[in-house]
């Protein structure tokens, strides 16, 4: 995948003064999942740290009742306290792992920071085995500081 691409594109969306963040995040979120056929699922969990929750703002992909995640429960709310990206190749083998749809064999969530506060992530599951690689790691910490610029 070409990730310069996407990159371009994100930065538009992102420069849109005409679309309402909820509607830029959204935008973003149907790119990268139409775009890279191993994205099947892309969306973006913002923190409420009184309740130590994690609250799903924008997404693409099917339908998810994991809508608030607790920190601490499931890969996101791993990286809610961990503060690090998580890459997991094999879902099956994450004892902490929500399971939000059968076909999901792989995932990755990389956090979101604003002001160098934890703020929330970028979670994406993938029904490809083992498919993400550094270059998704980079593109998506990229993305994420670009999200940052309008929150």
């Amino acid at each position: 995948m070409n990730f310069t691409h996407l990159q371009s594109k994100i930065n538009s969306l992102i420069a849109s003064d005409s679309l309402t963040i909820d509607n830029r995040l959204t935008q973003i979120c149907e790119l990268l999942q139409t775009s890279i056929n191993y994205y099947n699922w892309v969306g973006f969990y913002f923190a409420n740290p009184q309740e130590k929750t994690l609250h799903l703002k924008a997404y693409a992909g099917i339908a998810t009742e994991h809508t608030i995640i607790p920190f601490g429960k499931g890969i996101c709310g791993q990286v809610a306290i961990s503060n690090e990206n998580f890459v997991v190749p094999d879902v099956e083998a994450q004892d902490n792992y929500i399971a939000c749809n059968i076909n999901v064999k792989s995932e990755i969530v990389i956090p979101l920071f604003k002001d160098g506060k934890n703020i929330g992530q970028i979670d994406i599951d993938s029904n490809t085995p083992d498919p993400f690689t550094k270059k998704d790691e980079e593109f998506l910490v990229w993305l994420n500081v670009q999200v940052a610029t309008i929150l």
